[in-house]
């Protein structure tokens, strides 16, 4: 069994971070990284046992040690309803993107088949609601999006763009190289 004590300094070194971030980038990491985890549950259906017991085997249960810490740490994102009870810190962060890449990498033949069938329909010029897969993982994604998000000003092709660009970052997540692949992307992306 992985040891569950001190995990920030493994944490710290496999996801190097050289300045730390200003309130405004650690919001756009929060928020991200929120929408990441929201793509992986409405594709995998995933849920908090899933990420608490992602959590337990990568050794991060000081971070994430129940469904509430959990759930605080997932309403740090400015996105939110009702956000901002927690503050996220960037070891905090940094576990959940461990965590997100360990959930992707055991859904990555789901996510893989996904994108496929995305390539496909595009190729072929039609919508991805069409199939049952995409068009089920559409839905989801628009519906917690919309229960979940404080952003009345959405429109359904926005949510449809951004749902299906997450499918493919997963992709990416899912690698053996996908901590660092999403680590550099949430940082380049809250500069």
């Amino acid at each position: 069994m992985p040891p569950t004590t001190k995990p920030r300094a493994s944490v710290q070194d496999a996801l190097p971070l050289a300045n730390q971030p200003d309130p405004a980038q650690l919001d756009s990491i929060k928020a991200q990284l929120d929408l990441v985890l929201l793509a992986l549950e409405a594709l995998a259906g995933i849920g908090s046992d899933a990420m608490l017991q992602a959590a337990e085997t990568l050794g991060l249960t000081e971070v994430v040690a129940d469904r509430v810490a959990l759930w605080r740490l997932r309403q740090s994102s400015p996105l939110r309803k009702g956000q901002g009870r927690k503050r996220m810190d960037v070891d905090e962060a940094r576990s959940l993107v461990l965590i997100i890449c360990h959930l992707a990498q055991q859904h990555q033949e789901l996510i893989r088949r996904a994108v496929t069938l995305l390539e496909q329909l595009t190729e072929q010029g039609r919508e991805p609601h069409q199939t049952a897969l995409l068009g089920d993982y559409l839905d989801t994604f628009h519906n917690t999006y919309q229960e979940r998000m404080d952003d009345d000003a959405v429109t359904p092709d926005h949510l449809t763009y951004l749902a299906l660009k997450l499918l493919i970052d997963l992709l990416f997540y899912s690698t053996p190289h996908g901590p660092r692949r999403l680590w550099l992307a949430l940082i380049d992306r809250a500069k």
